[in-house]
Protein backbone atom coordinates (compact mmCIF):
# COMPACT_ATOMS: atom_id res chain seq x y z
CA UNK A 1 0.00 0.00 0.00
CA UNK A 2 2.73 2.46 0.88
CA UNK A 3 4.35 2.48 -2.54
CA UNK A 4 0.93 2.99 -4.13
CA UNK A 5 0.19 5.95 -1.86
CA UNK A 6 3.50 7.52 -2.76
CA UNK A 7 2.80 7.04 -6.46
CA UNK A 8 -0.65 8.62 -6.27
CA UNK A 9 0.71 11.54 -4.30
CA UNK A 10 3.48 12.02 -6.88
CA UNK A 11 0.98 12.21 -9.77
CA UNK A 12 -1.04 14.78 -7.88
CA UNK A 13 2.03 16.86 -7.23
CA UNK A 14 3.09 16.54 -10.86
CA UNK A 15 -0.29 17.82 -11.99
CA UNK A 16 0.07 20.84 -9.77
CA UNK A 17 3.57 21.40 -11.08
CA UNK A 18 2.38 21.26 -14.70
CA UNK A 19 -0.40 23.73 -13.96
CA UNK A 20 2.10 26.01 -12.20
CA UNK A 21 4.53 25.84 -15.12
CA UNK A 22 1.73 26.48 -17.62
CA UNK A 23 0.66 29.50 -15.61
CA UNK A 24 4.17 30.87 -15.65
CA UNK A 25 4.42 30.28 -19.42
CA UNK A 26 1.14 32.11 -20.09
CA UNK A 27 2.16 34.98 -17.84
CA UNK A 28 5.52 35.23 -19.59
CA UNK A 29 3.87 35.29 -23.01
CA UNK A 30 1.44 37.96 -21.83
CA UNK A 31 4.33 40.00 -20.45
CA UNK A 32 6.26 39.70 -23.71
CA UNK A 33 3.20 40.72 -25.72
CA UNK A 34 2.67 43.73 -23.46
CA UNK A 35 6.33 44.71 -23.76
CA UNK A 36 6.17 44.43 -27.56
CA UNK A 37 3.02 46.55 -27.76
CA UNK A 38 4.53 49.11 -25.40
CA UNK A 39 7.76 49.35 -27.40
CA UNK A 40 5.79 49.68 -30.65
CA UNK A 41 3.68 52.45 -29.14
CA UNK A 42 6.75 54.27 -27.86
CA UNK A 43 8.42 53.96 -31.29
CA UNK A 44 5.39 55.46 -33.00
CA UNK A 45 5.18 58.29 -30.48
CA UNK A 46 8.88 59.12 -30.33
CA UNK A 47 9.79 58.62 -34.01
CA UNK A 48 9.73 61.84 -36.08
CA UNK A 49 6.69 62.07 -38.32
CA UNK A 50 7.46 61.89 -42.06
CA UNK A 51 6.52 65.11 -43.79
CA UNK A 52 3.83 64.66 -46.44
CA UNK A 53 4.67 65.38 -50.07
CA UNK A 54 3.59 68.93 -50.93
CA UNK A 55 0.93 69.50 -53.55
CA UNK A 56 2.01 69.54 -57.18
CA UNK A 57 1.56 73.32 -57.50
CA UNK A 58 4.09 73.92 -54.71
CA UNK A 59 6.67 71.74 -56.47
CA UNK A 60 6.10 73.39 -59.87
CA UNK A 61 6.41 76.83 -58.26
CA UNK A 62 9.74 75.84 -56.72
CA UNK A 63 11.04 74.66 -60.11
CA UNK A 64 9.76 77.79 -61.84
CA UNK A 65 11.33 80.18 -59.34
CA UNK A 66 14.45 78.16 -58.53
CA UNK A 67 16.87 80.65 -60.06
CA UNK A 68 14.62 83.62 -59.52
CA UNK A 69 14.02 85.89 -56.60
CA UNK A 70 13.03 89.51 -56.18
CA UNK A 71 16.38 90.19 -57.86
CA UNK A 72 19.39 88.13 -58.93
CA UNK A 73 22.88 88.77 -60.26
CA UNK A 74 25.08 85.98 -61.57
CA UNK A 75 28.27 85.16 -63.44
CA UNK A 76 27.88 82.18 -65.76
CA UNK A 77 29.75 80.14 -68.31
CA UNK A 78 28.12 78.49 -71.31
CA UNK A 79 30.01 75.67 -73.02
CA UNK A 80 28.63 74.76 -76.45
CA UNK A 81 29.60 71.40 -77.98
CA UNK A 82 28.96 70.26 -81.56
CA UNK A 83 30.58 67.49 -83.64
CA UNK A 84 32.64 70.14 -85.45
CA UNK A 85 33.53 72.77 -82.86
CA UNK A 86 33.35 73.84 -79.22
CA UNK A 87 33.34 77.24 -77.56
CA UNK A 88 32.80 78.78 -74.15
CA UNK A 89 31.01 82.04 -73.42
CA UNK A 90 31.30 83.98 -70.16
CA UNK A 91 28.41 86.24 -69.23
CA UNK A 92 26.85 88.38 -66.55
CA UNK A 93 23.12 87.99 -65.93
CA UNK A 94 20.71 90.19 -64.00
CA UNK A 95 17.02 89.53 -63.34
CA UNK A 96 14.18 91.21 -61.50
CA UNK A 97 11.19 89.07 -60.66
CA UNK A 98 9.79 87.10 -63.59
CA UNK A 99 9.53 90.06 -65.97
CA UNK A 100 13.01 91.52 -66.46
CA UNK A 101 16.25 89.90 -67.59
CA UNK A 102 19.52 91.36 -68.87
CA UNK A 103 22.44 89.30 -70.23
CA UNK A 104 25.83 90.61 -71.34
CA UNK A 105 28.61 88.42 -72.79
CA UNK A 106 32.04 89.25 -71.36
CA UNK A 107 34.22 86.69 -73.20
CA UNK A 108 35.61 85.63 -75.60
CA UNK A 109 36.64 88.87 -77.24
CA UNK A 110 34.85 87.94 -80.47
CA UNK A 111 31.44 87.98 -78.76
CA UNK A 112 32.25 90.46 -76.01
CA UNK A 113 29.53 93.07 -75.59
CA UNK A 114 26.67 91.06 -77.13
CA UNK A 115 23.66 91.72 -74.92
CA UNK A 116 20.06 90.56 -74.48
CA UNK A 117 17.24 92.40 -72.71
CA UNK A 118 13.73 91.23 -71.90
CA UNK A 119 11.00 93.34 -70.36
CA UNK A 120 7.67 91.60 -70.07
CA UNK A 121 6.87 90.00 -73.43
CA UNK A 122 9.40 92.07 -75.38
CA UNK A 123 12.99 91.08 -76.10
CA UNK A 124 15.96 92.80 -77.76
CA UNK A 125 19.45 91.70 -78.82
CA UNK A 126 22.44 94.00 -79.32
CA UNK A 127 25.31 93.05 -81.66
CA UNK A 128 28.44 95.24 -81.28
CA UNK A 129 29.70 94.37 -84.78
CA UNK A 130 26.74 96.11 -86.38
CA UNK A 131 26.09 98.45 -83.45
CA UNK A 132 22.39 97.72 -83.83
CA UNK A 133 19.63 96.76 -81.42
CA UNK A 134 17.27 94.17 -82.89
CA UNK A 135 13.87 93.38 -81.45
CA UNK A 136 13.13 89.65 -81.28
CA UNK A 137 9.62 88.77 -82.52
CA UNK A 138 7.58 86.17 -80.60
CA UNK A 139 8.06 83.73 -83.48
CA UNK A 140 11.81 83.64 -82.75
CA UNK A 141 11.58 83.00 -79.01
CA UNK A 142 12.19 79.29 -79.58
CA UNK A 143 15.19 80.01 -81.80
CA UNK A 144 18.75 79.20 -80.71
CA UNK A 145 20.55 81.71 -78.50
CA UNK A 146 24.15 82.33 -79.65
CA UNK A 147 24.27 78.99 -81.47
CA UNK A 148 23.60 77.01 -78.28
CA UNK A 149 21.00 74.34 -77.55
CA UNK A 150 19.18 76.82 -75.31
CA UNK A 151 16.47 78.92 -76.89
CA UNK A 152 15.84 82.62 -76.42
CA UNK A 153 12.94 81.62 -74.20
CA UNK A 154 15.17 79.39 -72.06
CA UNK A 155 17.59 82.22 -71.39
CA UNK A 156 15.05 84.89 -70.53
CA UNK A 157 12.32 82.52 -69.28
CA UNK A 158 9.42 84.24 -70.95
CA UNK A 159 7.17 81.23 -70.36
CA UNK A 160 6.21 80.16 -66.85
CA UNK A 161 5.57 76.57 -65.82
CA UNK A 162 3.23 77.84 -63.14
CA UNK A 163 1.14 80.09 -65.39
CA UNK A 164 1.40 78.56 -68.87
CA UNK A 165 0.99 74.85 -68.05
CA UNK A 166 -1.37 72.49 -66.27
CA UNK A 167 0.41 69.93 -64.12
CA UNK A 168 -0.07 66.66 -62.27
CA UNK A 169 1.96 63.93 -60.57
CA UNK A 170 2.79 60.95 -62.79
CA UNK A 171 4.45 57.54 -62.37
CA UNK A 172 7.09 56.44 -64.88
CA UNK A 173 8.19 52.94 -65.86
CA UNK A 174 11.80 53.80 -65.00
CA UNK A 175 10.80 55.62 -61.81
CA UNK A 176 13.30 55.96 -58.97
CA UNK A 177 12.14 55.86 -55.32
CA UNK A 178 14.32 58.93 -54.75
CA UNK A 179 12.40 61.06 -57.25
CA UNK A 180 8.97 62.63 -57.70
CA UNK A 181 7.66 63.11 -61.23
CA UNK A 182 5.49 65.91 -62.60
CA UNK A 183 3.92 66.15 -66.05
CA UNK A 184 3.24 69.60 -67.49
CA UNK A 185 0.84 70.19 -70.38
CA UNK A 186 0.64 73.62 -72.08
CA UNK A 187 -2.59 75.53 -71.70
CA UNK A 188 -4.58 76.05 -74.88
CA UNK A 189 -4.02 79.81 -74.95
CA UNK A 190 -0.27 79.61 -74.18
CA UNK A 191 2.28 80.20 -76.98
CA UNK A 192 4.17 77.00 -76.13
CA UNK A 193 5.71 74.72 -78.76
CA UNK A 194 6.16 71.71 -76.48
CA UNK A 195 3.51 69.03 -76.38
CA UNK A 196 4.46 68.25 -72.79
CA UNK A 197 7.28 68.41 -70.27
CA UNK A 198 8.06 65.72 -67.70
CA UNK A 199 10.15 66.86 -64.74
CA UNK A 200 11.88 64.82 -62.04
CA UNK A 201 12.69 66.32 -58.64
CA UNK A 202 14.44 64.88 -55.60
CA UNK A 203 12.05 63.48 -53.01
CA UNK A 204 14.17 64.88 -50.19
CA UNK A 205 14.28 68.58 -51.13
CA UNK A 206 12.31 68.87 -54.42
CA UNK A 207 15.31 70.19 -56.34
CA UNK A 208 15.19 69.37 -60.06
CA UNK A 209 17.03 66.33 -61.42
CA UNK A 210 16.04 66.47 -65.09
CA UNK A 211 13.38 67.73 -67.48
CA UNK A 212 12.28 65.99 -70.68
CA UNK A 213 10.71 68.01 -73.48
CA UNK A 214 8.33 66.36 -75.97
CA UNK A 215 6.82 67.67 -79.19
CA UNK A 216 3.10 67.58 -79.97
CA UNK A 217 3.48 64.07 -81.43
CA UNK A 218 4.99 62.74 -78.22
CA UNK A 219 8.58 62.53 -79.50
CA UNK A 220 11.32 63.27 -76.99
CA UNK A 221 13.14 66.33 -78.35
CA UNK A 222 15.58 67.32 -75.62
CA UNK A 223 16.66 66.54 -72.07
CA UNK A 224 17.94 69.04 -69.52
CA UNK A 225 19.93 67.62 -66.60
CA UNK A 226 20.61 69.48 -63.35
CA UNK A 227 23.86 68.77 -61.51
CA UNK A 228 26.28 69.89 -58.79
CA UNK A 229 24.05 71.36 -56.10
CA UNK A 230 25.61 74.40 -54.42
CA UNK A 231 24.67 77.10 -51.95
CA UNK A 232 24.37 80.67 -53.19
CA UNK A 233 23.73 82.79 -50.12
CA UNK A 234 20.42 81.59 -48.71
CA UNK A 235 19.49 79.66 -51.87
CA UNK A 236 20.38 76.05 -52.65
CA UNK A 237 20.23 75.04 -56.31
CA UNK A 238 21.98 72.97 -58.98
CA UNK A 239 24.89 74.99 -60.36
CA UNK A 240 25.06 73.14 -63.69
CA UNK A 241 22.38 72.77 -66.37
CA UNK A 242 23.13 70.43 -69.26
CA UNK A 243 20.91 70.63 -72.35
CA UNK A 244 21.07 67.65 -74.74
CA UNK A 245 18.98 67.76 -77.94
CA UNK A 246 17.71 64.32 -78.94
CA UNK A 247 17.60 65.08 -82.67
CA UNK A 248 21.18 66.39 -82.96
CA UNK A 249 23.79 63.73 -82.33
CA UNK A 250 26.93 65.02 -80.65
CA UNK A 251 25.37 68.33 -79.57
CA UNK A 252 25.03 69.62 -76.02
CA UNK A 253 25.24 72.88 -74.11
CA UNK A 254 26.33 73.19 -70.49
CA UNK A 255 25.56 76.30 -68.42
CA UNK A 256 27.50 76.69 -65.19
CA UNK A 257 26.65 79.20 -62.46
CA UNK A 258 30.02 80.47 -61.22
CA UNK A 259 28.52 82.65 -58.49
CA UNK A 260 25.20 84.33 -57.79
CA UNK A 261 23.65 86.88 -55.45
CA UNK A 262 19.93 87.03 -54.73
CA UNK A 263 17.69 89.80 -53.38
CA UNK A 264 20.36 92.50 -53.65
CA UNK A 265 19.61 95.99 -54.92
CA UNK A 266 19.94 96.36 -58.71
CA UNK A 267 20.17 99.67 -60.52
CA UNK A 268 16.97 100.16 -62.55
CA UNK A 269 19.12 101.40 -65.45
CA UNK A 270 20.31 97.82 -66.00
CA UNK A 271 16.98 96.90 -67.59
CA UNK A 272 16.94 99.57 -70.30
CA UNK A 273 17.55 99.53 -74.04
CA UNK A 274 20.20 102.21 -73.56
CA UNK A 275 22.17 99.79 -71.38
CA UNK A 276 22.33 97.30 -74.26
CA UNK A 277 24.90 99.42 -76.07
CA UNK A 278 27.09 100.10 -73.06
CA UNK A 279 30.28 98.07 -73.28
CA UNK A 280 31.42 97.23 -69.78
Amino acid sequence: MFPIIIKLKSEKDNGKMVKFQNGISVAARNLMTYAFLLSTLLFCVLSPAQEPTPDVETIVKKIDQLYRSDTSQAEMEMHIVTPHWERTLAMNVWSQGMDKTFIRITAPKKEQGVATLRIGNEMWNYLPKTNKVMKIPPSMMMGSWMGSDFTNDDLVRESSMLDDYTYQFVTLEDASPDHIYVQLMPKEDSPIVWGKIVAAVQSSDYLPVWQRFYDEKGNLMRVMNFKEIKTFGDKIAPSVMEMIPQNKEGHKTVVRWMNATFDADIDAKIFTRRNLQRRR
